[in-house]
């Protein structure tokens, strides 16, 4: 039989070896033995020497007359006792080297003792994606088990509506060492993800590295642009792909016009809007007028937003007035706010009982913030408790925040309390500890990302700016309206949002 060889010793020590076996007399045909094995054994403290005798590793050896006591299984002497030849060939049966393996119950058996040991034929990857088991998939995948184009094309997915660019970039790793790195839907569905994921940058190599583009592939990355607050670069791009003799269409002017309300490019936005209709013939539908009214509205242009609703060339329909209302509401033009309001009531009488429909007490709103660091998503709630660490760190930080000239905005607590209890209040939101979390768990100058599930509010947002530029990070915030990227001082929606 083919065994590990008996290892002596006694103190604190640690052994690693090579495989060494010694064959006992016999003939090779009844014995076979697979695979070069390295252990690692640690022999504690005993003022006795023991001998370690670990279990034989045999793949396989055949009982005959000489070696009646041998299993088929395991190689050594049989423990059980004496049983029929029926019952023995059903329990013991020999898997000869060249027979096909079973797929009962040696499956069964092998999943149960390790469930990624398993035939790669059998694996569902496109299963496990859609219920969720995203890590599972790329561990079998890692593992060597096949992917093709449509289970790349579900883990992209997947890992875009989690919002989870660690994931997202293993699989990015993964399909560049697959025969689908060159394929250009699956790159569009990469630069979505790194776009819905707030990493512009990671989406650009992406864009750049591609050997031939769609017209998509133009659409994603200047989306990618617009929905990050980065609408000039947007606007580059589409002027590169003119030059390229790409003829732009309905979709391309969508995302154009996105970009110009991210920048607050008006004239370029009305150039736009103009160039679509005079130079390319094509003919704007009410999504292009919202867009135009985006443009306008983004940038404060109230009035004039008014004014070209009223001039389009077909009935205004409710989401029109009620895009106007909203953008008046934000500007704090109550007159504008409540002409739009009865004009959209008029059209559409639900949106006044969707209005008046009480909202629950703040007190029960729950906000939930969400850092991503070191292929963790760790969660964070404004009434559940923190870690010493992140507390201390929050409190330096606003020391130092004091000093960079940042003053609370009492305005954002609308609790009956005492103006300090206001400015404590304020100091304690969830997106700031979630910040002091990641400061204190992540290397310096690394990029930090929080998801939060409410608005931002206006002072949080004063003071993440100046925390930007205090600790030299980017910090990437996204909240239930966009993303807000803060660096040195600055956010990239121009404090808008």
């Amino acid at each position: 039989m083919a065994s590990l060889i008996s290892l002596q010793g006694s103190g604190n020590s640690t052994l690693s070896s090579n495989l060494t076996y010694r064959i006992s007399p016999c003939t090779p045909s009844k014995l076979s033995f697979n695979g070069n094995f390295s252990f690692l054994l640690r022999i504690p403290n005993s003022s006795s020497r023991k001998t370690i005798t670990s279990k034989p590793l045999c793949s396989y050896a055949a009982p005959n007359a000489n070696t009646p006591g041998v299993s088929s299984r395991y190689g050594g002497p049989s423990r059980r006792g004496k049983t029929q030849p029926l019952e023995r060939a059903k329990k013991n049966k020999v898997q000869r080297p060249n027979e096909p393996k079973s797929k009962g119950t040696q499956l069964s058996n092998q999943i149960e003792k390790d469930p990624l040991r398993i035939d790669p034929s059998n694996v569902d990857l496109v299963g496990l994606c859609r219920e969720g088991k995203i890590e599972e998939a790329l561990e079998y995948m890692g593992g060597g088990v096949s992917a093709d184009k449509n289970v790349f094309g579900v883990l992209i997915d997947s890992c875009g509506e989690s919002k989870s660019i660690e994931v997202g970039k293993r699989v990015h790793e993964l399909l560049k060492r697959s025969p689908f790195r060159g394929d250009i839907e699956l790159n569009n569905k990469l630069i979505e993800l790194y776009g819905k994921c707030g990493s512009v940058k990671d989406a650009r190599k992406v864009f750049d590295r591609m050997r031939e583009r769609s017209m998509n592939s133009w659409h994603l990355m200047i989306e990618g642009y617009a929905e990050n607050g980065q609408g000039d670069d947007g606007l580059l791009l589409f002027e590169q792909m003119k030059k390229e003799g790409i003829v732009p269409d309905k979709e391309t002017f969508l995302v154009v016009l996105a970009a110009c309300a991210s920048a607050e490019a008006v004239e370029e936005g009305f150039t736009n809007f103009e160039a679509m209709k005079n130079e390319c013939g094509i003919v704007p539908g009410i999504e292009h007028y919202l867009g135009v009214i985006d443009v306008l509205g983004t940038s404060g242009h109230l009035l004039e937003a008014e004014e070209f609703i009223e001039k389009m060339p077909f009935e205004s329909t409710p989401q029109v007035w009620e895009t106007l209302r909203n953008y008046a509401r934000i500007h704090g033009d109550l007159e504008l706010e409540d002409r739009a309001e009865e004009v959209l009531v008029t059209l559409d009488p639900s949106k006044a009982i969707v209005d008046k429909i009480p909202l629950p007490p703040r007190k029960k709103h729950s906000a939930t913030n969400m850092v991503e660091e070191k292929n963790r998503v760790i969660e964070y709630r404004c009434l559940s408790l923190y870690k010493e660490e992140a507390d201390g760190k929050l409190k330096g930080l606003n020391g130092q925040l004091r000093e960079a000239g940042y003053v609370p905005d009492t305005r954002y607590v609308l609790h009956d309390i005492d103006e300090e209890a206001k400015e404590q209040a304020l100091q304690y939101h969830s997106e700031r500890l979630a910040i002091a979390y990641g400061l204190i768990s992540t290397p310096p100058r690394t990029t930090l990302r929080i998801m939060k599930n409410l608005r931002i509010c206006g002072d949080c947002h004063n003071a993440i700016k100046i925390m930007s530029k205090i600790v030299g990070r980017e910090l990437i915030v996204r909240d239930n309206k966009r993303f807000h990227h803060f660096k040195d001082g600055k956010c990239s929606c121009g404090d808008y949002w």
